[in-house]
């Protein structure tokens, strides 16, 4: 028979990986059950359900903790201010509501697909992964702890315990453009977040695009291009060589010079939507 264990506390999971490094973690089960296939039966899985210590969505002086088994739904129905509203437009998008019911935030990144709703989303807002391991917890930024398709940054023995995202002001959204509404892998998508300053103009911005490259990317200098300019001119201040560093590939949702044509269109559209009142 494989192996079945049930954790009760990060201590106790700590020591099962440390035991069986086979071990296939699961929470949600929404992105580890399809991929195992037929061999679901025979996979030795940590569930680590049992936790407690890894539940909830918590806003914080120092901003938003969301734990490991913190699902899509939990992230919607928070009382979230508008600059963390990327996140939560970000869940509606993944999957239907019964996979938002069960997959949570840190599994979907921790998948590392390049089409993850989440992990665009929360790239703009610049999160942080919280690792528990064998020599204690450590924190990497989401940008290098997802390293490619199906990648992430973890050490033997470690697995994600939260994921943290800092205090931000201002508003931000998310676009995804699919082949139809819902139910779909997106073509490409787009989060931003942009913080004005008193006298309106942007004082801050931040743009990561999904979809169109291994690993989502923020677009650094358009979004310091950005800063000191007016609402009116955003469309303006956009180049294409703000999006050279996007690698997308043809397959069967788009080709590749269809994806680059609508990022910018899907990028105006975000910032217009984080600079509504």
């Amino acid at each position: 028979m494989p192996a079945f264990l049930r954790p009760r506390s990060i201590p106790e999971a700590l020591a099962a990986l440390a035991q069986a490094p086979d071990l296939r973690i699961v929470a949600g089960g929404t992105d580890v059950y399809p991929s195992l296939g037929d061999a679901v039966g025979r996979a030795p899985l940590l569930d680590i359900t049992g936790i407690a210590a890894m539940r909830g969505v918590e806003l914080g002086a120092d901003g938003l903790r969301i734990g490991a088994l913190a699902t899509w739904s939990d992230v919607q129905r928070a009382d979230l201010p508008p600059a963390y509203a990327a996140l939560q437009l970000a869940g509606r998008e993944v999957g239907s509501p019964q996979i938002q019911n069960a997959g949570t935030v840190a599994g979907n990144i921790c998948n590392a697909s390049p089409a993850a709703d989440g992990t665009a989303a929360l790239m703009a807002l610049d999160a942080e992964v919280e690792l528990a391991g064998p020599d204690g917890t450590r924190r990497v930024a989401l940008s290098q702890f997802v390293t490619g398709v199906r990648k992430v940054a973890l050490n033997p023995g470690e697995f994600v315990v939260a994921v943290h995202v800092p205090r931000a002001s201002g508003r931000s959204s998310f676009l995804k453009l699919g082949a139809r509404r819902y139910l779909v892998i997106s073509i490409t998508m787009v989060a931003a977040l942009i913080e004005r300053a008193q006298d309106g103009t942007i004082a801050r911005a931040a743009i990561a695009v999904g979809s169109c490259s291994p690993v989502a990317q923020r677009l650094g200098e358009l979004e310091a291009r950005l800063v000191g300019l007016p609402a009116r001119d955003i469309g303006n201040a956009m180049r294409a060589e703000d999006f050279a560093q996007l690698a997308p590939i043809s397959d069967v949702r788009a080709d590749a010079d269809y994806r680059m044509n609508a990022v910018p269109v899907l990028v105006r559209r975000c910032l217009e939507r984080c600079l509504e009142n």
